[in-house]
């Protein structure tokens, strides 16, 4: 009877019409005093699709949300700048406000994937009293 070859050993893997392995990766501050927070570390090569960042409590919404690939600055925006910016609503910039009731979220999510080789943070920076906590979700892949 003859050996059925695998897939991956005919072939090598292309991913070059989406996205190989995709998956969350989650992180979690509560509660999260004043202060810098890695909320999600990912080592790589891979590549970013979308993140979110939930806040609950705070009355003044300066905590900011950083996004460093490769040690390089994405986004640092606090939630009130993107409320005051309009980023409110879908929008080709890729940041999104989404406002609610006691939770507010912070989207990121560009029209084409980052590829980051090193590393890609996650991070949030508390200036305001009173957040109960923050979540935090990222979407990525392998290359």
């Amino acid at each position: 009877m003859a050996r059925q070859t695998a897939r991956s050993e005919r072939t090598p893997r292309s991913c070059a019409t989406g996205v190989c392995d995709p998956q969350r990766s989650q992180g979690l501050k509560a509660p999260a005093p004043k202060g810098k927070h890695a909320l999600v570390t990912l080592k790589g090569p891979g590549v970013f699709l979308a993140a979110q960042v939930s806040k609950q409590g705070g009355n003044t919404d300066l905590t900011f949300v950083n996004l460093d690939i490769d040690g390089r600055n994405v986004t640092s925006l606090s939630f009130a700048a993107a409320d005051n910016l309009g980023l409110t609503e879908h929008n080709p910039y890729g940041i999104t406000l989404l406002k609610g009731n006691a939770v507010d979220t912070f989207t990121i999510g560009f029209p084409s994937p980052l590829r980051f080789e090193r590393e890609l943070k996650l991070s949030v920076t508390v200036n305001e009293m009173g957040v109960v906590q923050i979540l935090a979700n990222v979407i990525h892949g392998a290359v």
